[in-house]
């Protein structure tokens, strides 16, 4: 209550989410017209706009919340990562609202002004269109993720343009960061493949070229690096130039499955795999098997879900706004396809202690520079890398996701 004895905001918002979700609300609650109301001592959350509240009402559960987060109708005052502990359970789980709840808070929704039509979703939100997994409709969801703008990832990856999981060996060494956990990452694929002067290396889906730079800096090979997205072609193409390897380094603009390459002596693909879709898993592994030599091998670096997935009908925050498409299995699926396409599988490594760090880094990068990096894309923008890279770090710490290496051979 406020001095006047009339409910303030707060209060009332407070209490109409807690009738609506039959729980109660684990964040402090700042309304729009600055009351508060909730528990103190941790981070806030700010509902900036009714119209937050009409978005959840239209679409409760995590995709309502998240395009109210995009749009920023609501905000977080405080540690993000403990408020998305907080809320794990409205973000994880689909919230249990029904008729029952939503009518008994009528008279609460017209008092605060949330009854009207569904608001559009930020601009931010993509759906892609064709038949799933198609080329073109690839294309879409690549081009919607990785051509955000090179600047812009330089500011949240930082200098190495790595953007998959780092391996740190040595993280509390003075001195020691993202940048040398990224080129440790690199070194260990590069002798698991036991790469060697003059051999011909396939970097399947090379984003900005970090991979295939190294490789022919350190281990002398021939390297033909394929991405579809044409602003990580560009920029690896460059990188390549300045490094004056372009006479053994190769960066096409093309999808995997148009691949034309002679035998080749050993294959990466990191952080790809995702992108592939479970029903074209077999196809993928089949054809980097005719890719390679007998006797060459494969390194693949992949997210896995570490319980057996559907996908469902239920749209999430990861397709509507960051990944469209992308399929996670769990990896003992991904190490069958391998199998099942003639590869011996010699060994498996987690590296999900790895990823919390790496998420969070880049978080810090994002965070160090949030004005730059709304100028290079759009406050919408950021917030989705924001939210997502927060929330992915909590998901690895918290064991929901797992991300392996899996070195195989053609036998």
């Amino acid at each position: 209550m406020n001095t006047s004895g009339l409910v303030s905001a707060a209060d009332r918002t407070r209490r109409l989410l807690e009738g609506l979700l039959r729980r109660p609300l684990p964040l402090r609650l700042r309304a729009w017209d600055g009351s508060e109301a909730g528990p103190l001592g941790g981070p806030t959350l700010v509902v900036s706009n009714r119209r937050a509240l009409r978005r959840l009402l239209w679409n409760p559960g995590e995709l309502g919340l998240a395009r109210a987060y995009v749009s920023g109708d609501i905000g977080v005052d405080g540690d993000l990562y403990e408020a998305l502990e907080a809320l794990s359970s409205l973000i994880w789980e689909p919230l249990p609202v029904r008729g029952k709840e939503i009518r008994a808070a009528i008279g609460s929704l017209l008092r605060l002004g949330v009854i009207g039509p569904p608001p559009p979703p930020p601009k931010e939100e993509i759906t892609v269109s064709g038949a799933r997994h198609s080329k073109a409709r690839d294309r879409q969801a690549v081009s919607h993720h990785y051509d955000v703008g090179n600047d812009f990832y330089r500011l949240v990856l930082g200098p190495t343009m790595v953007y998959s999981c780092a391996l740190w060996t040595s993280g509390e060494a003075p001195g020691y960061g993202l940048d040398t956990a990224q080129q440790d990452k690199l070194a260990l694929i590069c002798r698991k493949l036991e790469l060697k002067p003059g051999q011909l290396f396939l970097d399947v889906g090379c984003g900005w070229g970090g991979l295939a730079t190294h490789a022919a800096r350190h281990h002398g090979v021939r390297v033909v690096g394929v991405t579809i997205s044409e602003t990580q072609a560009e920029y690896a193409r460059k990188q390549v130039a300045e490094a004056g390897l372009s006479d053994v380094v190769e960066i096409r603009h093309q999808d995997y499955r148009d691949l034309r390459v002679d035998a080749v002596d050993a294959i990466a693909s990191v952080g790809m795999g995702e992108h592939v879709g479970r029903e074209h898993y077999a196809d993928y592994a089949r054809t980097l098997h005719g890719l390679l030599k007998p006797g060459g091998r494969l390194l693949n670096q992949q997210i896995a879900s570490l319980w057996s997935v559907s996908r469902g009908s239920r749209r999430t925050f990861i397709d509507a706004y960051v990944f469209p498409d992308g399929e996670l299995d769990r990896v003992g699926v991904t190490v069958a396809r391998f199998e099942d396409a003639g590869f011996e599988v010699r060994s498996v490594e987690a590296m999900r202690e790895h990823y919390g760090p790496t998420l969070r880094a880049w978080v810090r990068n994002l965070q160090d520079d949030w004005d730059r990096a709304v100028a290079l894309t759009s406050p919408g923008r950021a917030r989705v890398w924001l939210l997502y890279m927060a929330a992915c770090a909590l998901g690895f710490e918290r064991r929901q996701f797992g991300v392996n290496q899996i070195l195989a051979v053609r036998a």
